[in-house]
């Protein structure tokens, strides 16, 4: 497949406004796709050349790109860069600029595009950023305008297609399964390999047979099991039949530990590789871990040394950095308690019931210098549960995750085999809520300075794999806040409202719904304004009097938001006493 016909596919997917529409165009393109290009097709729709955990980046600044398009053009940069400000779009710069060329459609494939950009972000040394932009530049020059426009957002990480990891799966589906209800069935490999470039290659040459072969392994973090809501002691009891595993839930950041002999390598919530920022963490594994292999479920924090306290979520957030690592880790240290072992020794444990996964990680952590085994409890008794919970929440703690005790570990997976049982704010709402920002509104008065006034927000229906409405927010962030806001929206800003986006609103600037943050409100009424819960003639669901508390996006995709189906929960269980 040649680079400018990829470039046709991904115009349409831009302008697309109907998800349908989306699965319909992606399965259309995956058909005329060879299976040597598929993976490479995959990562290019993602704005990637490699899957996410993979820390394989381009490399390249804006202003290093903006350099490759007035050198391929042969303009000045900070003419580039001036109508950059005023426009927002490199890549609609360079398609404007690459008009004046006599090039209709580019004979370039996909495939070495591919290697082009990969060459990009293997280059290093001396004059590392001249020769990136020489490459960029040199292939700017033998594509076609659309091409060039796509082209571009690669390396920026902004291809504006809005589309999410579900409705690329439902593309294949469709594509070489004919229905995209089919989907589960590539999910539930996504979900063990974290790797959509390889789950599409390996549909298409062994089919379902190849896939159902898949599993967990070292290097490719699994994705997260996530937990379920219930209100109270009483109810999760009764839900796990009379036997609850209780762990102490903490504020940080979720962490995938993965050993393989001494090298260690670490992934956060949303599969990004985080082994570099936390040196101590790797050092925690390489001694305390007595395994030959092994992949551990964990969630880290930031703690004081003089204090010997550990320390708020905001404070956990300062380690994710990429400069003065060593000396943040004296600072901040990190401590890292180990919950659950889904790999030991060569073997995926994944289908081992939990109990039996407590026992080895009894044995695989040996003392508490970093890392920090919880092999919990197992409870029988709603005054036991209370009091755990009551112990948590005293320690500072967020408070408990129950557990039924002989669940296996469901990559991926939200249900009720996984239950958090959180202290209770001021108002009548239980929780806090996780939720997108979708665009913004123009402030007004002193606002005004900020670029925002208010955010468009909502959750994530898994179902339909869309995100839906539920607040307008006003409240709760500082001035400096807001105009950091502005300016990381602006940065993923979108001419139209986005495919997988169900909105009765619309806002001042629409961006791609990839910030999330904690909302706290004081309760969740019903509104015939908003689309989260909505059907038919029916309203749908709101917060009242919402306050944002901080932002998750360094820790959380936006589909891991809480889902329509929790927020109906919640707003049942409310007013229960």
């Amino acid at each position: 497949m040649t680079f400018s016909k990829l470039a046709q596919y991904f115009e349409k997917l831009e302008v697309t406004s109907s998800r349908l529409a989306l699965i319909d165009i992606l399965a259309e393109l995956f058909k005329s796709v060879d299976v040597s290009e598929i993976s490479k097709v995959i990562y290019l729709i993602s704005g990637r050349i490699a899957p996410f955990y993979e820390p394989l980046e381009i490399g390249m600044a804006e202003k290093s790109i903006a350099g490759a398009v007035a050198q391929a053009y042969g303009v000045a940069r900070a003419e580039v860069l001036k109508e950059y400000g005023l426009v927002g779009d490199l890549g609609l710069i360079a398609k404007q600029l690459n008009l004046k060329s006599k090039i209709q459609e580019s004979k370039l494939s996909v495939a070495f595009v591919f290697e082009i950009l990969t060459k990009i972000a293997k280059t290093t040394g001396a004059g590392t950023v001249g020769k990136k932009q020489d490459l960029l530049a040199g292939l700017l020059q033998k594509v076609d305008p659309t091409s060039a426009k796509h082209l571009v957002r690669i390396p920026l990480s902004a291809n504006r297609l809005g589309i999410g990891d579900p409705t690329v799966l439902d593309g294949l589906a469709k594509a070489k399964l004919g229905d995209k209800s089919n989907r589960k069935l590539l999910e539930a490999a996504y979900n063990k390999t974290s790797d959509l470039g390889l789950i599409a290659e390996t549909l298409f040459k062994g089919g379902l047979k190849a896939l159902s072969k898949m599993d967990v392994s070292l290097g490719r973090p699994i994705r997260s099991q996530l937990t379920e809501r219930l209100p109270n002691a009483k109810k999760i009891l009764e839900k796990f039949d009379g036997e609850v595993h209780t762990q102490q839930k903490f504020d940080g950041f979720r962490t995938q530990l993965h050993k393989d002999g001494d090298s260690v390598r670490i992934f956060s919530r949303n599969l990004e590789e985080t082994t570099p920022m936390f040196p101590e963490l790797v050092e925690g594994v390489r001694k305390q871990v007595k395994a030959r292999t092994a992949i551990l479920d964990a969630e880290a924090l930031a703690f004081n040394p003089q204090s010997e306290e550990f320390l708020p979520f905001q404070e956990t957030t300062k380690r994710r950095r990429k400069y003065n690592i060593k000396e943040m880790a004296v600072k901040l240290p990190l401590k890292a308690f180990v919950f659950d072992v889904m790999y030991l020794n060569g073997k995926s444990l994944t289908d081992l019931p939990l109990r039996a996964r407590m026992e080895k990680l009894k044995k695989v952590i040996k003392g508490e210098k970093v890392l920090i085994a919880q092999p919990g409890e197992f409870v029988k008794s709603e005054d036991r549960i209370i009091e755990l919970f009551d112990d948590a929440i005293t320690k500072g703690l967020e408070g408990l995750v129950c557990k039924r005790p002989d669940s296996k570990y469901e990559a991926g997976a939200r249900n009720f085999n996984w239950v958090k049982l959180k202290r209770h704010s001021a108002g009548e709402l239980r929780d806090t809520i996780d939720c997108v920002i979708l665009g913004y509104i123009f402030g007004r008065g002193k606002r005004s300075q900020f670029g925002a006034g208010s955010l468009l927000v909502g959750v994530y229906d898994s179902g339909k794999d869309e995100f839906v409405t539920i607040s307008k927010i006003g409240t709760g962030l500082t001035d400096k806040e807001w105009k950091e806001i502005h300016r990381r929206a602006d940065k993923i800003k979108v001419a139209r409202r986005p495919a997988r986006v169900n909105s009765l609103l619309t806002p001042s600037v629409w961006i791609e719904p990839k910030i999330v943050i904690e909302v706290l409100a004081d309760e969740i009424t019903r509104s015939p304004v908003h689309t989260a819960g909505k059907k038919g003639s029916e309203p749908g669901y709101a917060l009242r009097f919402p306050r944002l508390v901080k932002f998750r996006e360094a820790d959380k995709k936006a589909e891991d938001s809480t889902t329509v189906k929790e927020l109906i929960k919640m707003y049942s269980q409310q007013f229960k006493k």
